[in-house]
């Protein structure tokens, strides 16, 4: 029995995720917040990877404008956006993935089962994330035609279940094909998705932490420079939920501060940026008010999940990584180097068919040994 005689080496990575988004390689690249810009996906897309905009932080009236940019440097919509819901211009992003055609969208609080249908009409495929078993199953009964589930090792916003766990769980709960995303950042690990059962892997950090990312270089070497996972932690401080990103000073400061503490540094850091926060000092005075009246915890955590945008601004499009907040997977503890897109998913792909190969190979040999 000769491998090379049932499929060719290249057909090793081919998967639903390959077939659905007309990708070559099953690698997705996810829509992280003032990163994942019309550059970065036309890099990954001409890589053979899967790139989706960042819908949520790019300016309503530049939307379209990246979107016809990507299609004119890749020649096609082989590419996705990401939105949510409850951003003002929700409506114009469901429009324009439905206008261009484009491959995809990705989300995380999902539209409703009838903005669901307008997509399935059109041939836009919906990818939520998602990062708990019952998110899963739920998004599925709304209609999405794939999963991407993100485990705790992941960045930004993130749920308390490791992938090794919540990946099994997925993909025995639900159909539809499962991409999984969470401490992925070579073809080894891709190699392991794809044998557990996974249609291909989604990378945030790995792709944050490349020369075709639009990270200020002062932000980026933050990024490369922490070498324990330990660094990259989970805080609650931001808005009460979940966030991993690097220590640095300002989180630090946060957590040391107690509920009027926080509401203090909230405030500051809505009055130092009011052009952006439309904070007035009248706005200011109602805000303190109301925390001598509630809850001073509270309050301080609602202005700080309004200030977020502001802070990663501050961190990943000026580049004052002190000042803001570093959204980051454990997984770039391991990452030591900036490379190109090109660089990883070509590495990636070629480590991954490697490890697939060796264990075709393995089979090949226990066969031959048996007869």
């Amino acid at each position: 029995m000769n491998r090379d005689t049932l499929f060719d080496y290249s057909e090793l990575l081919r998967t639903p995720l390959t077939e659905a988004l007309g990708c070559r390689f099953p690698v997705v690249q996810t829509a992280m917040g003032w990163v994942a810009d019309a550059n970065l996906v036309i890099a990954t897309t001409k890589a053979g990877g899967f790139g989706f905009l960042a819908g949520a932080t790019i300016e309503a009236h530049k939307l379209e404008a990246e979107i016809r940019k990507v299609i004119a440097a890749t020649g096609g919509t082989k590419f996705g956006l990401n939105f949510h819901m409850f951003q003002e211009n929700a409506a114009q992003c469901v429009d324009l993935a439905i206008q261009y055609k484009l491959r995809a969208v990705s989300y995380g609080r999902g539209p409703d089962k009838k903005t669901i249908a307008r997509f399935k009409q059109a041939g836009v495929l919906c990818i939520p994330t998602v990062g708990a078993l019952k998110h899963a199953v739920k998004a599925v009964e709304l209609g999405a035609d794939m999963i991407t589930i993100q485990g705790g090792e992941g960045g930004g916003h993130t749920g308390g279940v490791p992938t090794t766990i919540l990946l099994p769980q997925v993909l025995d709960a639900v159909k539809v094909p499962v991409i999984a995303a969470g401490g992925y950042s070579t073809g080894r690990g891709l190699a392991a998705a794809l044998a557990a059962g996974a249609a291909g892997i989604a990378m945030g950090t790995r792709f944050l932490m490349t020369t075709d990312a639009p990270t200020p270089r002062a932000t980026l070497q933050r990024y490369v420079a922490v070498d324990d996972p330990q660094k990259i932690r989970v805080t609650l401080a931001v808005d009460g939920m979940r966030h991993r990103m690097i220590d640095n000073p300002f989180i630090r400061r946060l957590e040391a501060a107690g509920p009027l503490g926080r509401l203090a540094i909230a405030l500051k850091s809505a009055w130092a940026w009011k052009a952006q926060t439309g904070m007035s000092f009248g706005h200011m005075l109602g805000v303190l008010r109301q925390a001598i009246k509630e809850d001073a915890g509270a309050v301080s955590q609602t202005v700080m999940s309004a200030n977020q945008p502001v802070l990663l601004q501050r961190s990943m499009v000026e580049g004052r990584p002190d000042e803001g907040i570093l959204p980051s997977g454990q997984v770039a503890a391991a990452i030591g180097e900036l490379q190109s897109c090109d660089e990883v998913i070509g590495g990636i792909a070629a480590e991954a068919e490697a490890c697939l190969a060796r264990l075709y190979a393995r089979l090949e040999t226990q066969v031959s040994t048996a007869t």
